[in-house]
């Protein structure tokens, strides 16, 4: 089959969308599937694009300077050349431009429409959009993502919470759960001592790591309080954070506050195919206290290298842990958390036991599994899609004959 995917962000913008974009789409074409992907052009970014990714031109988006809006003009006079491509589905992944010009693409072509549901805007909107009532932003969110995902033929959502979310919003569309599977042979090449040379880190330094987007709604403020804790009784402890974002400069200045200049180290992007299974492979314990996330993919990576993880299980990181696991689910509190990370810290067996079963674990949830959900679910709506429409052909070729 041939999916046409769209989405408002995509590499080199780095985060859990153009992940799980690229991971579906790779396992798309493995299993003989051609997938399109319609995507901004970032200006002043090189990358390697293959035949079938179209780039639009885009320009800044006013409250979030890492994202773009594309050229819906440009987007609609693709719109003959696409017909000619056979596409069968068109599968949507961000809620802005992407949504209302792939529903528009699907109605001109005939086709039946699936969107991803990857963000929970609800607890997002606030941090971008300060100066408005956050009670204002949520109402704005849910109306928001009801009118949407009732839009559409069908919906992907990553977890059970997050579909229990939507479904209290409203959303009536039909839904599956269908989360981001991983390649867990990937993330278990890592060289560890490799990354720490590299970046001047002992070998024997006790390590922590939170990886990802550096914004607001990731909580890694917490995660500087349970390092500033932490600290109290594993004096050289070191905490990394890997990623870019719009919360650096303030978790710099937090770092300054709470006086542990000296244990936390900001990293930039780390590239997906040695860098990000080094940055895993180096640390003695991954951190994560999001109350955002639609899945928590990193978690998954993290436990593929063998990493023990520690983490609050919130929203769609409450379908991806289980206690002792390769994880130990913390509350948010500094105390609670703070005591978890210890305990991996300062217990070399505690920790290789822990980085064992979490490879084991990771290995329930490869991209294998899920794309071919993913695939058995195209199926189904474009098997519906033409039972549909031949349906209504006949009706009208009843009424001609009457």
């Amino acid at each position: 089959m041939h999916i046409l995917m769209i989405s408002d962000v995509y590499f080199p913008r780095v985060n859990g969308v153009s992940t799980s974009i690229r991971t579906f789409r790779e396992e798309l074409q493995s299993q003989g599937h051609r997938v399109t992907l319609i995507v901004p052009d970032y200006p002043a970014q090189s990358y390697e694009d293959d035949s079938d990714i179209i780039r639009i031109s885009s320009t800044k988006v006013l409250f979030d300077p890492e994202d773009r809006m594309m050229s819906k003009r440009q987007i609609k006079l693709l719109l003959y050349k696409l017909a000619l491509k056979n596409i069968d589905a068109i599968h949507i992944h961000t809620p802005f431009v992407a949504h209302y010009s792939g529903t528009w693409l699907a109605k001109q072509l005939e086709l039946p429409c699936v969107e991803s549901y990857h963000t929970f805007f609800e607890e997002y909107l606030y941090h971008y959009i300060p100066f408005l009532p956050r009670n204002w932003l949520k109402t704005i969110a849910r109306k928001f993502s009801r009118s949407q995902c009732n839009s559409v033929d069908r919906l992907v959502v990553p977890s059970t919470p997050m579909l229990e979310v939507l479904k209290d919003y409203g959303v009536t569309a039909t839904a599956e759960i269908i989360p981001t599977g991983i390649l867990p042979e990937h993330f278990s090449i890592g060289n560890g001592d490799a990354f720490r040379e590299k970046h001047w880190i002992e070998k024997d330094r006790p390590v922590m790591l939170y990886l990802g987007r550096v914004a607001h709604e990731k909580n890694i403020d917490f995660l500087l309080h349970v390092a500033a804790e932490v600290k109290k009784r594993i004096d050289n402890v070191l905490m990394i954070v890997t990623g870019e974002g719009p919360a650096v400069g303030a978790l710099k200045k937090l770092a300054t506050e709470l006086d542990i200049n000296e244990n936390i180290m900001f990293i930039g992007y780390l590239s997906r195919e040695q860098e990000l299974p080094d940055c895993y492979a180096a640390a003695n314990v991954f951190v994560f206290a999001s109350r955002t996330e639609t899945q928590g993919l990193v978690l998954l990576e993290a436990m593929a290298a063998g990493t023990p993880v520690v983490s609050t299980a919130v929203m769609g990181t409450a379908d991806v842990l289980e206690d002792k696991e390769g994880a130990l689910i913390a509350e948010e509190t500094v105390s609670n958390f703070s005591k978890k990370v210890i305990r991996v810290l300062n217990n070399p067996e505690t920790e290789r036991l822990l980085g064992i079963s979490a490879q084991q674990y990771a290995q329930k949830w490869t991209v294998s599994e899920t794309t071919t959900r993913l695939s058995a679910l195209y199926d189904d709506i474009i098997t519906e899609h033409q039972r549909l429409t031949l349906s209504d052909n006949l009706h009208v070729l009843q009424d001609m004959d009457t």
